[in-house]
Formats: C-alpha cells, sequence, structure tokens
C-alpha cells in the first residue's frame, strides 16, 4: 500500500479500508481528495481489492471544506481565500470527478457531519452505512453559493429530484433517520457498529464474481463520471460569480456565527 498523509489505505482479505484521517472534523481541501482518489485508482489497479469501505477517523465523516485554520501552504486554508478559490477549486473538482470514474464498489461509513462538499464526497459510495448520530445538509444557500463537488447530479440520482430540490432550496440538516427513510442512507446501525456494518457489506459484495460485480455497476453508473465532471465545470462557473456577492460574504459569516444570515441579494 503506497504511503499517504491524510488518508491511511488498508487491505483486508478482498476489501480495501480508506480512512481519512484529519479528526475531528475531517475538513476536506484538493490535496485530500487527490489522495483518496489516488487510493481509489491503486484499488482499481490491485486484482486483490473487490471493494472498498470509505470512512473517517474521529466525530465527523467530513465537515465540510478547509475555510479556515490548517495548514497554511497549497493543500491548506489558502485554497478558499478569493483568489485560492478561484485558482484551486478547478483542481478540486477535476479530482472529485476521478472519484466516480473508479471500477470497484465503494460503501461509506457516515458519522457525525457530512455537510456541504462532505456531503459530496458522502455521495460517492455507492452505498451508505449511517447511524442515527448521522447528519447531511447541502447548506449551501446558507453560505449564499451554488453546490458543487457534482451534488447536483448524485444527490437527485440518489433521493430523486424533489427530495434533492428541498435539501438544496432549504439548505435542511437531515439526521440519520430520516436520511434512511429518504434512501440517502442504505443501512442504520448504531455508532458503534458503524465501521463492521459497512466492512460487512463491502465483504458480501466482494464474495461475488468479481468480473460479473464490475459489469453490473459499470451498467448501473453508467457515464456517471462524465455526468460529474460536466456538472462540476457549471457548479465551478456559478460559485465564482456568487463568491463574489456580498450575500456569499454575508453567507459565510452567520454560518460560522450559528444566525440567519442577513442576505440582500447583492
Amino acid at each position: 500500500m503506497t504511503d499517504y498523509t491524510d488518508i491511511a489505505v488498508t487491505l483486508d482479505g478482498h476489501v480495501m479500508t480508506v480512512e481519512i484521517q484529519r479528526p475531528p472534523q475531517n475538513f476536506f481541501d484538493h490535496s485530500l481528495i487527490g489522495q483518496i482518489a489516488d487510493a481509489f485508482q491503486e484499488a482499481d489497479e490491485d486484482d486483490d481489492c473487490r471493494a472498498i469501505v470509505l470512512c473517517s477517523q474521529g466525530k465527523h465523516f467530513c465537515a465540510g471544506a478547509n475555510f479556515g485554520s490548517g495548514k497554511d501552504d497549497e493543500s491548506g486554508s489558502a485554497d478558499f481565500t478569493e483568489e485560492g478559490f478561484r485558482n484551486t477549486t478547478g483542481i478540486l473538482y477535476r479530482n472529485a470527478a476521478r472519484l466516480f470514474a473508479n471500477t470497484k464498489p465503494v460503501v461509506g461509513a457516515i458519522q457525525g457531519a457530512a455537510i456541504g462538499g462532505g456531503l459530496g464526497l458522502a455521495l460517492v459510495p455507492d452505498f451508505r452505512v449511517a447511524c442515527p448520530e448521522a447528519r447531511f445538509a447541502a447548506n449551501f444557500v446558507k453560505l449564499g453559493i451554488h453546490q458543487g463537488f457534482g451534488i447536483s447530479v448524485t444527490l437527485p440520482r440518489i433521493i430523486g429530484q424533489q427530495a434533492a430540490a428541498m435539501m438544496l432550496l432549504t439548505g435542511r440538516r437531515i439526521g440519520g433517520e430520516e436520511a434512511h427513510r429518504m434512501g440517502l442512507v442504505d443501512v442504520l446501525t448504531d455508532q458503534a457498529s458503524l465501521r463492521d456494518e459497512a466492512t460487512a457489506l463491502a465483504r458480501e459484495i466482494a464474495e461475488n464474481a468479481p468480473l460479473a460485480v464490475k459489469s453490473v455497476r459499470a451498467t448501473l453508473r453508467a457515464d456517471l463520471a462524465k455526468e460529474v465532471a460536466t456538472a462540476t465545470e457549471h457548479e465551478l462557473s456559478e460559485q465564482q460569480w456568487l463568491r463574489a456577492t456580498e450575500d456569499a460574504q454575508e453567507g459565510i459569516r452567520s454560518v460560522a456565527e450559528r444566525r440567519p444570515g442577513n442576505f440582500k441579494a447583492k
């Protein structure tokens, strides 16, 4: 297994575990997404790997993008300054599209928050195993910007157009039990059993004929990677002009201060 700086990759039998290691929030930037994409590519090239578990250390699966404190280098918070956002988010989204190009089934173990782009990352797996304490939110409108990470394609595909519109236009948080009822979560279990349940599902998949699994999955996902790549180009364009508005500045402040935004449509 390749050594990575922010993820751990292990292979046990035919199941590869890719664990994000930026606890407790597991905020992402383009470096982290690139590492996960590289690990998925490594899984594709390893015939012993037949399924992947994507999980995280700490309290939350992924609480979103690294807008604030973090490493002050090319993989840290500088990515999300005004200039950095325009220059690096395109790199992030190209890596995000790579996550959908892998050929091995992925099971996500989702604890705590999967918020904003963290929700986008949680939508990469074929299946999501979560606990009642998990919460999901596409809170982009509360930040004054457009959704990204291919959520425009992936969220409606999983829960349907109307439910996706409800999440995207309200920005509301959805708990684990409601997410299960909506079909956003496939398996609901207690927090202590979360990783074991995700691994058990991955092993159940891995017991089957690998060429058949790969073929069936390719049919089911069809051109998803291309659709995500196209969607992220549009999402980035919308995010760029909205990012420059007063409402976006107010949205970031209001979310950080845990209050409703005072928006002016400017």
